[in-house]
């Protein structure tokens, strides 16, 4: 919520104070959080599998009356812990310096920045998510006919996925399964692509023709979890927590600030995590925001989200305004 329409609710609420003091408690709040922030990132990218994706975001102005253009790229680990890190820019230099130290497999769509970070790594697997894929047959579906059998073939893939999960299938057996159940159906999809690639009546511009060559184009990464059971199929887990950004873009539309977007990026980092591990948002902060200036620096990672759930959450601080009750 935007922190103007906060002042007026705590206005209508009897509580006045002015704009100004209400952003910088925000602000002295947030720098407060930012070294839990920092431990999290780091937990993150001692991660075997990294999700990767980008989100626009207006902050900052670039002349009167309009806003820069930037980036959040959120990067989701395996513990489930998802940070918002900010760049201006939407190249792969911010991927290099964010991602810097990590070896293991990444997994994003097929955007080409992640495939300029890849190259020459040879610490670094690429994995493609398979619901980007879709989305271009899904597309080309409305013009042609044909694209369907895509649609068919993928949807396979994600039963198999479906049974697994009910099945509770994880390791070997899970990379046992995949192999003899989807990787026939990735290799009836391959074989699909090639003979429509074959047809005459196919030109460059047309939905399906794009959606074959994005295909074809990421073979390797998109076959990429068969051989590893610890990699997703889709990066549909990192897109739905990375949804509360475009979900408060549409209430507060830019951050007035680089700076103010970047403490968006902490604090959102913290509170989505806190929901996928099931724990209070508000319990969270008014507990560790107490706690922080009295826990030992060296054990910031114990006041993550996971680690705070694990140590604090049974016996968390309350507010003053909670024991007057």
């Amino acid at each position: 919520m935007p922190l103007y329409r906060q002042h007026q609710r705590l206005k209508d609420a009897g509580i006045t104070l002015s704009r100004s003091t209400l952003t910088n408690y925000v602000q002295r709040s947030i720098e407060l959080l930012q070294p839990i922030y920092d431990a999290q990132w780091q937990h993150i990218l001692q991660s075997r599998v990294l999700a990767m994706d980008e989100t626009p975001i207006k902050a900052g102005r670039k002349k009167k009356g309009q806003m820069k253009a930037s980036w959040y790229w959120p990067i989701y680990g395996e513990n489930d812990e998802i940070c918002f890190t900010w760049s201006d820019s939407r190249g792969s230099a911010h991927i290099e310096q964010q991602l810097e130290g990590f070896s293991g497999v990444l997994l994003s769509d097929g955007y080409a920045a992640y495939d300029r970070y890849a190259r020459n790594k040879p610490g670094i697997t690429q994995a493609q998510c398979w619901a980007h894929t879709r989305r271009y047959f899904e597309r080309a579906s409305k013009s042609d006919p044909a694209a369907e059998e895509a649609l068919t073939l993928i949807g396979g893939l994600y039963r198999v996925e479906q049974q697994i999960r009910e099945k509770e299938l994880a390791g070997e057996e899970k990379l046992a399964y995949r192999s003899h159940h989807a990787l026939p159906i990735v290799d009836a999809f391959f074989a699909w692509c090639h003979n429509q690639c074959q047809r005459m009546d196919l030109v460059n511009s047309d939905p399906l023709a794009k959606a074959l060559v994005y295909a074809e184009n990421h073979r390797g990464q998109l076959k990429a979890y068969l051989s590893d059971p610890a990699v997703p199929i889709d990066t549909n887990h990192l897109e739905r927590a990375l949804r509360v950004i475009p979900m408060g873009r549409k209430n507060w539309l830019f951050c007035w600030s680089e700076v103010g977007a970047k403490q968006v990026g902490i604090i959102q980092s913290l509170l989505t995590t806190c929901r996928l591990h099931q724990v209070d948002p508000y319990t969270y902060l008014v507990d560790v925001l107490q706690r922080v200036a009295l826990h030992p620096a060296r054990d910031v990672e114990e006041l993550t989200p996971r680690g705070w759930k694990e140590r604090f959450a049974a016996n968390p601080l309350r507010s003053d305004l909670d024991h007057a009750h």
